[in-house]
Parts: structure tokens; C-alpha cells; sequence
């Protein structure tokens, strides 16, 4: 019998304007704000969360940089995990930033690279994986408290290190993901998590095998992640009917100008999601308990754990047997399904923060 150690769970603040009771019916109330972002925030935090991302869009909701540091004072246990694009600043004084914002929580920081264009940047993807990757060398560097001497095509600097230092004096924990053959070179060398968007759990077997043998080739072991929706209720039934609820005022149309929406709706993961929803039952199930229907609204991360507590917590348990011990969970409205999944199932779930 596998013995599960310990996972990170983690819930989802839709800074970037995702959250809906059905998605393509846009809600006032739901709409990205300062108010109904901490609120999201702090339920995860009373329920238990570990950490909360806080996604990052130009063109979608409030600042995630910003929004962390405001609510620093407002929470004590549970981690950021704060989303940054590469390129949006200069490295150094990201660096310092990243810093800062450790201090505001006590060493609760935990930072998400984004490897996406920038707003009004046309720039294709083995360039752009390479800025990433010199990004995150150069920062978790500074981060670390090192002086730094780089010549690259993107950063290039001879610096110390900012005197601002982060609680623990090391860089926080960086996670990143991606499909592509560029990204996962830049994950193998650069990442502490690799996170994965939902697929089979064939698929997802090969891609831990994939990244764990490209990591090692560079000396270095890879965390795992996975980023999924969940619709979890009393009864399989009534959750299978909530995930129906969730797409019934869904347009075809308006579910295509929604995924259109993000600054990487063309990126390989981004296809891979739509290859799912072709490959599913006519329900949209691609195998038990895992439904592709959600991604007919959203960009990016596009199906859901549906089930009752038990299967939910079963299928999680199945993840955590193939290697993965860090989850980024979501559900509609999202400060609802928060309480669902903290009060269902979080109490069924060996876990705790992932340390560096």
C-alpha cells in the first residue's frame, strides 16, 4: 500500500475576472475587486488553504502584485502565491519587490512565473521561454542574496543583490508550467514546482516522467502540481447537475470570445485542453469524475474534479499517488465552492505548506 505523504492545497482568488454562477452570465457582484477578492481570500484561509494564487491579466481584473499586498495584513497563515508576467519589469527591481512582499507576510510568499506576451508584444514562443528562463535565473539569484553578473539576449547587469532580504534570506518557492518543448526545458532547470493542467491520468503519468528525467539531467528534482476545477456536493448526482448548471447559459460564441480573452489562448497547453473536450464522452467526461465541460468558457486551465466528497477525495489521492503533492483548486462561484471543497473534503487530506 502507497503511503501518501503530506500535500499543499491550495484555492484560487479570481483576480482576473473569473468568476461566475454561470459562466458567460457575467455577475456584478463577482466581477474582480478589491472586496470580493479578499473575501475569497480570507474564507480560504479560516477553512484550512495552504496557499491562494493570484492570477495575473493585463487586460482582466486587478493587479495580482498590488492585491498581495494589500491583503498581507489581513491574513497570518495562509501563503500567496502570486503571479508575475516575465518582462513587465525589470528584474532587480522585481527582486526587490518579491522581497518586500515576504517580509509583509513573514515568509509567507510563493511566487508563480508567468511566461506570457506582454500587452501589445507580438513575440513568439522560443524567445519568449528564454527571457523567462534568464528571468528566473537572474531573480531567484538576487533573491538568494547573491550578486549577480549576467550577459544574456534579455537581461543583461552586473548587480548586488537588493538590501532588502526575504524572511528566510532564500528565494521563495517559484512555480511554473507549460506544455511546449521550450517550457518544459525551462521548468526542468528553473522551476521548484512544475504545475500540469488537468489531463488523463495516462497523459499525466508521462508528463511526470518526461519532466522528472529532464530535471535530473540538470542535476535538480522537480515538484509536482496540478491546477483543476472542482464541483464537489453531497451526492454524485447533485454534482454532476451543479457542473451542468455551470455551463447551461453558455453561447458557443461567447464561450470562444472568453477563451480568446488571454494573452495565451494559443499556447500548446491551451490547445491540449481543447483536445480534451474533443476526446470526452458526450457529457464531457474524459474519464470518471474528470469533466471538460468547464473549458468551454475559460482559457487555460479547462476541466473540473466532479463528484461527491469520496470520489473527490479519491481522485486527489489517485494524483498524489503518481507524484503530485501541490494543488491549486477552483470551483463557481468561487467563494461557494471554496466552502464546499474546505468543509468536504480539506479535512480528509494530509496536508501542509510545501517547504524550499
Amino acid at each position: 500500500m502507497t503511503v501518501l505523504g503530506p500535500c499543499e492545497v491550495s484555492w484560487f482568488a479570481a483576480l482576473c475576472d473569473d468568476d461566475y454562477e454561470q459562466l458567460g452570465d457575467p455577475n456584478a457582484d463577482l466581477l474582480s475587486s478589491w472586496d470580493h477578492c479578499s473575501r475569497i481570500v480570507e474564507t480560504a484561509e479560516r477553512l484550512g488553504f495552504d496557499n491562494i494564487l493570484l492570477p495575473s491579466g493585463y487586460a482582466l481584473g486587478i493587479d495580482s502584485v498590488a492585491f498581495a499586498a494589500g491583503i498581507a495584513g489581513r491574513t497570518s497563515t495562509i501563503r500567496l502565491l502570486v503571479a508575475v508576467r516575465c518582462g513587465e519589469m525589470w528584474v532587480p527591481q522585481l527582486a526587490r519587490q518579491m522581497a518586500t512582499l515576504d517580509r509583509m507576510l513573514d515568509g509567507r510568499l510563493t511566487v508563480n512565473i508567468i511566461s506570457s506576451e506582454m500587452p501589445g508584444e507580438n513575440l513568439d514562443g522560443e524567445p519568449r521561454y528564454r527571457r523567462t528562463a534568464e528571468t528566473m535565473r537572474v531573480l531567484r539569484s538576487l533573491l538568494n542574496g547573491e550578486s549577480v553578473r549576467h550577459e544574456g539576449e534579455f537581461v543583461n547587469l552586473e548587480i548586488d543583490p537588493p538590501r532588502v532580504r526575504t524572511v528566510s534570506g532564500a528565494s521563495p518557492l517559484l512555480y511554473f508550467g507549460g506544455l511546449s518543448e521550450p517550457a518544459r526545458e525551462v521548468a526542468a532547470r528553473e522551476a521548484d514546482v512544475y504545475l500540469m493542467w488537468p489531463d488523463t491520468k495516462e497523459r499525466i503519468a508521462d508528463l511526470i516522467a518526461d519532466m522528472t528525467a529532464r530535471a535530473a539531467r540538470h542535476g535538480r528534482i522537480l515538484r509536482f502540481g496540478y491546477r483543476a476545477h472542482v464541483v464537489v456536493r453531497e451526492t454524485e448526482d447533485e454534482a454532476r447537475r451543479a457542473a451542468d448548471h455551470i455551463v447551461a447559459a453558455l453561447d458557443d460564441e461567447v464561450g470562444a470570445a472568453i477563451r480568446a480573452r488571454s494573452l495565451d489562448s494559443e499556447s500548446v497547453g491551451v490547445r491540449r485542453q481543447a483536445e480534451l473536450r474533443v476526446s470526452s464522452s458526450d457529457d464531457g467526461y474524459v474519464e470518471p469524475h474528470l469533466w471538460t465541460g468547464i473549458g468551454r468558457g475559460r482559457s487555460g486551465c479547462g476541466a473540473a474534479i466532479v463528484g461527491d466528497h469520496a470520489q473527490v477525495l479519491e481522485k486527489l489521492n489517485d494524483y498524489r499517488r503518481m507524484g503530485i503533492d501541490a494543488f491549486i483548486l477552483s470551483g463557481y462561484p468561487h467563494r461557494d465552492e471554496c466552502e464546499r471543497f474546505g468543509t468536504l473534503v480539506l479535512p480528509h487530506l494530509d496536508h501542509a505548506q510545501l517547504s524550499a
